[in-house]
């Protein structure tokens, strides 16, 4: 199942075992089973602490991987139970791989406080995640329920392939990927941190950061934004030795959501959660405080020059800093018309590379003809039925190559000066969509299962109207050295009026913007020393 290098690999892994470590397999007659079992017998023969153990779990093929002390002095189970129904490959592989070693002891990187936590929820909890093997915000999902199972004997997860268990997929309503249900019901959509699970099934953990955010000192520079411009500007702040600061929603920002990146110049190939680990590898190499799990809510400028400026959040804590710097990114643009927000993760879907197989053999639409659009139905052409590309201008905006190979697929149609008008659905799911065609006013509707929105970006600048000076288009107007209306703060990155929202240049002017502010510091007495 596994090729030489990688048993290799894992060999060297599996060597921070420090405990043994069952790897029971349920398996079945099919093709897939035969698949599961070789890869489980190539993981034990990389460890004498790995075993295999058969088992009859309801889905088949599967793999339970658990700590081999089933239980303890009082016969409570003490084990840990990490499954995987349907083979961890593709993204997933990082996931079995890092299950292996928290079932064997091996460390979670989790801080103390987190572990603490985690150890001391009362109760059972026992998740399943819904994933496609294509999916990039899977393995996070995934990872950070598997360390919760290692650490608390009374937490379970396992990890289904959506596309292996289709009746399981329909039967639950699944239409979107990462899937999380919680003894039973559903619990999440969509990627979502540790932290933040945490925080829905602790109702008292929101109030205890909030607390702990509130007792924080006063910061020289604070970014908003953990994106590849905010981690830039991280870095630069802290090698100048002044005290620094990031808060955001979740670190990697859009980048975590990106798939190919082939245009980073030094990297010929890498892919967006991989390069987000490495951007945060290197922040945490410096002396930066990491506030994650936290958005803005509104920035209130220095009453004078050398005062503070203070940063509200919406959990209701306030951070201050001498000067800030505002790389909060852009989102993907929503169609805003009726139905979508009722049918989002229900056939309204914004990546295909995610959601893409849980249509599989049916009819779908993109809407958008830039290059994502055309390059999401190319994509998305290969596991579908039917490709419906919708673009309100009279043309396609994507590249001539995208458009040539999009329309040499017999199962993609391409409609110009179409206008989405409505979402369609049974109220469970999405059915299909109306439009209207500009060049005739004439109202038409199409049946599909499924449709993905690709028609641009929306900068993440809501909190910051009236306050901040932006252009028609809710962008940060800046200065050549990064600096907005407002003394003190500056912004960076696709939230800003740089004409290319592009990562490495994103990453260029966290660092203009972060330099802006270091200049502004050593220019800027404190206001206790403007008094004396």
């Amino acid at each position: 199942m596994l090729d030489a290098n990688i048993k290799a690999q894992l060999n060297t892994y599996l060597q921070n075992l420090k405990r043994p470590v069952e790897l029971v397999a349920s398996l079945a007659g099919d093709e897939k089973s035969r698949e599961m079992s070789g890869l489980i017998d190539d993981i034990v023969e990389q460890s004498s602490l790995v075993t295999r153990v058969e088992g009859n779990s309801s889905r088949k093929p599967s793999m339970l991987i658990r700590s081999s002390d089933s239980s303890d002095s009082s016969g409570k189970r003490s084990s840990s139970q990490i499954e995987f129904a349907g083979l961890p490959m593709g993204h997933e592989f990082t996931s079995l791989v890092l299950a292996l070693l928290h079932s064997g002891g091996h460390d979670t990187k989790l801080s103390d406080e987190v572990i603490k936590q985690i150890r001391s929820l009362p109760g059972e909890y026992h998740f399943e995640t819904y994933v496609s093997l294509s999916c990039q915000n899977c393995p996070d999902v995934v990872q950070a329920l598997n360390k919760m199972a290692a650490i608390n004997p009374n937490i379970t997860h396992v990890m289904i392939d959506g596309a292996l268990y289709q009746e399981e997929v329909d039967s639950r309503k699944v239409m979107a990927v990462p899937s999380v249900f919680l003894n039973g019901e559903s619990f999440a959509q969509g990627r979502i941190s540790l932290e933040e699970i945490l925080n829905k099934i602790d109702t008292s953990a929101g109030k205890r950061q909030a607390e702990a955010i509130n007792e924080k000192e006063a910061f020289d520079l604070l970014v908003v934004g953990g994106g590849p411009a905010g981690a830039s500007a991280a870095i630069y702040a802290a090698r100048k030795g002044i005290r620094t600061g990031v808060v955001a929603d979740r670190f990697g920002g859009q980048v975590l959501d990106t798939v190919g990146i082939e245009n980073f110049i030094s990297v010929k190939a890498t892919e967006g959660p991989k390069l987000v680990g490495s951007l945060e590898e290197h922040v945490r190499d410096y002396d930066v405080d990491i506030i994650t799990n936290q958005k803005a809510s509104k920035v209130i400028a220095a009453e004078q020059v050398g005062d503070l400026i203070e940063v509200e959040l919406e959990s209701g804590a306030k951070l201050k800093s001498r000067s800030l710097v505002l790389a909060t990114g852009a989102r993907w643009r929503e169609m805003n018309v009726p139905g979508e927000q009722e049918y989002r993760g229900a056939g309204v879907a914004y990546c295909p590379h995610c959601d893409g197989p849980l249509f599989k053999g049916k009819k779908v639409a993109v809407i958008g003809g830039g290059n994502s659009g055309i390059e999401a139905a190319i994509d998305l052409a290969g596991i579908v039925e039917h490709v419906t590309v919708l673009e309100f201008d009279s043309k396609l905006r994507a590249d001539d190559v995208l458009q040539r190979k999009a329309q040499s697929m017999d199962n993609i149609d391409i409609i110009t000066e179409a206008l989405t008008t409505k979402v369609l659905g049974d109220g469970e799911r999405v059915t299909g969509l109306n439009y209207t065609d500009r060049s005739t006013g004439e109202s038409k509707s199409i049946e599909l299962a499924g449709i993905f929105v690709q028609i641009g970006l929306v900068p993440n600048t809501e909190f910051l109207k009236g306050d901040v000076e932006l252009t028609p288009r809710g962008e940060i107007i800046t200065s050549a050295q990064g600096e907005t209306s407002i003394p003190g703060v500056f912004a960076a990155g696709d939230v800003t009026d740089s004409p290319y929202k592009q990562i490495i240049i994103a990453m260029g002017s966290g660092a203009t913007a972060s330099l802006g502010a270091f200049d502004y510091l050593i220019r800027t007495p404190v206001a206790a020393d403007l008094a004396a």
